[in-house]
């Protein structure tokens, strides 16, 4: 697995593409535990390699195959989990050629060993499964498998899983914790006249003989176990090389024409996020983009791809002001997640907001990048009209549970934040790029960005990091006039909240620093007569 650092959209009438939110729960269940939490069945090994080979049946639409599981022990042990989704058969798992007992808990699968498996040794077992995996209501905001026609009536079929578990489809390890070190095949046989795009590389198809093919890929670098994907059309490809990387991209037939014009906009997004945050994470993998029958994911160097090749979000700006209508929302946001998500991978589920954040900052920095400063801060903050300030960021650890859906717009406008706190553009650039390459393909929680943000600039930012990710509501300026002088504090919810604001008096903008105590401004006063700078800090005011 990547090695965890120790230091330990939003649902409005568009729903974000990038992640879809589990149900609201009030109560946990023991499956919930099962498929979020760590127990020894899950920490005593660590996950070197998946190597995957399956059949996928379109009319059936099921799944038959097999997953071989490569593993060094951590500590010594008799037992591991692995998981697959209780509507998926276990048809048999073989260890040094015999079969092995186990138990069926809910999803999660333990699997007995005859002998103790001994701290530092590599093993491999080869679990057999079959079964009709989940098909989505609504991919990719519910898991599931997405069985679909092109307009030649050719089976198209994908599938998104984030969220939900990987495990609804293959058995794995579906915890966020851990993730293959030495990457992973998958080798899906589908039927003649269809092709199945993967990750990473493609390293050749063969003819089965039995009216199917089997299309083989590999990916070389840890991936996360939502990110490994299947997506099966009589796709074309289109192949390019910019500066060395390539770039593949997997469009229906019908498509190649009007792909070929619109993924151009990948170049420049390519050279915006390298200049920003570095080289793109997963090089010897290759780019791609491959068309999917619904909106988007962030499948590591296979990127699914369902805009219908239109500007902005399904032909609509999510920031209400028009910037949003000037690039591919699905293609510019499900690729930074490459380098935040992908590369950059948060431990538990409920610290999605490092993924979420972060990539639709990304968003404002591709802006910035091609039409400058003044744009980019008018769509950011944009999208704050659509931030409900409903629950905490943050959500429930070891259960599975993601925060709210805020942690995309108001996470990117607490980046946004921090950036003109700093107000220092070098500085800000810097810390961005250094903290994208010193985490880069590493598993990390909040505490670890918390602690590198306050190292790097300086500044306590722990206050400010935790009202705006654990408590729903956002810092309140309060203003009162006190014997004609104008008094101002910051009403929030944590001890030694401190942050400046920046307001316009007389025509002169000035920069104060507010704390939770009252202050009385230096000069007779009124509030009316103040002009503050709320695009710069995000933050409400009360008179």
């Amino acid at each position: 697995m990547k090695n965890f650092i120790l230091a330990s959209l939003v649902l409005f009438s568009f729903q974000q593409a990038s992640a879809q939110l589990i149900t609201e729960k009030d109560v946990f269940t023991r499956r919930d535990s099962l498929h979020g939490g760590l127990r020894a069945e899950r920490t005593s090994y660590d996950v070197q390699r998946y190597d995957l080979n399956i059949t996928i049946n379109p009319e059936a639409r099921s799944i038959i195959g097999y997953n071989d599981i490569t593993f060094k022990v951590v500590t010594h042990t008799n037992m591991i989990q692995v998981d697959l989704f209780e509507n998926m058969k276990v048809d048999s798992i073989v260890f040094q050629n015999k079969k092995l007992d186990y138990k069926r808990d809910n999803d999660a699968v333990f699997i007995a060993f005859p002998e103790r498996l001994l701290k530092g040794t590599t093993e491999t077992v080869r679990f057999y499964y079959s079964g009709k995996p989940i098909v989505a209501k609504n991919a990719p905001w519910d898991g599931g498998f997405v069985f679909s026609k092109d307009s030649k009536g050719k089976d198209w079929i994908a599938v998104a899983v984030q969220g939900t578990g990987a495990s609804l489809w293959y058995p794995v390890k579906d915890s966020q914790t851990d993730e293959p070190d030495n990457g992973a095949t998958v080798k899906v046989a589908v039927p003649n006249g269809l092709m199945n795009v993967s990750n990473g590389r493609f390293k050749g198809s063969e003819d089965l003989k039995n009216g199917y093919t089997r299309w083989d890929w590999e990916v070389i670098n840890p991936i996360n176990n939502y990110d490994i994907t299947v997506n099966i059309a009589d796709y074309v490809l289109i192949h390019d090389n910019y500066k060395g990387l390539d770039l593949d991209y997997y469009v229906l037939r019908e498509n190649e024409a009007k792909a070929r014009k619109h993924f151009e906009e990948v170049k420049p997004m390519m050279d915006c996020f390298q200049s920003k945050f570095g080289k793109y994470p997963f090089w010897e993998d290759s780019y791609k983009l491959v068309e999917t029958p619904y909106l988007g994911m962030e499948h590591q160097s296979a990127v699914a791809y369902g805009n219908k090749y239109r500007k902005g979000y399904l032909g609509s700006d999510l920031s209400g002001t028009g910037i949003g209508l000037t690039f591919d929302f699905i293609t510019i946001h499900e690729s930074g997640h490459e380098w935040f998500g992908n590369s950059i991978t948060s431990k538990d589920i409920a610290d999605m907001w490092i993924h979420e954040a972060f990539t639709t900052y990304t968003e404002a920095v591709f802006v910035e990048c091609n039409l400058g400063y003044d744009k980019a801060l008018a769509y950011i903050n944009g999208q704050s009209r659509n931030v409900k300030n409903d629950r905490p960021i943050i959500g429930f650890y070891g259960v599975n549970k993601e925060g709210s859906g805020d942690m995309y717009y108001k996470g990117a406008l607490l980046l946004n934040t921090i950036r003109h706190i700093l107000n220092d553009d070098a500085k800000w650039w810097k810390l961005l790029l250094d903290y994208s390459e010193t985490y880069k393909k590493q598993i990390i929680d909040t505490e670890t960005v918390i602690t590198f943000f306050n190292k790097e600039t300086g500044k306590d930012l722990t206050p400010l990091f935790n009202q705006y990710l654990r408590y729903k509501n956002i810092p309140v300026l309060e203003l009162r006039t006190q014997n004609n002088r104008l008094e101002y504090r910051w009403k929030v919810n944590v001890e030694n909240f401190q942050m400046p604001v920046e307001y316009t008096y007389k025509g002169k903008t000035t920069r104060m620093n507010v704390t939770t105590e009252w202050q009385k401004f230096d000069k007779k006063i009124t509030a009316d007569q103040l002009e503050f700078n709320t695009k710069k800090m995000y933050y409400n005011i009360q008179k």
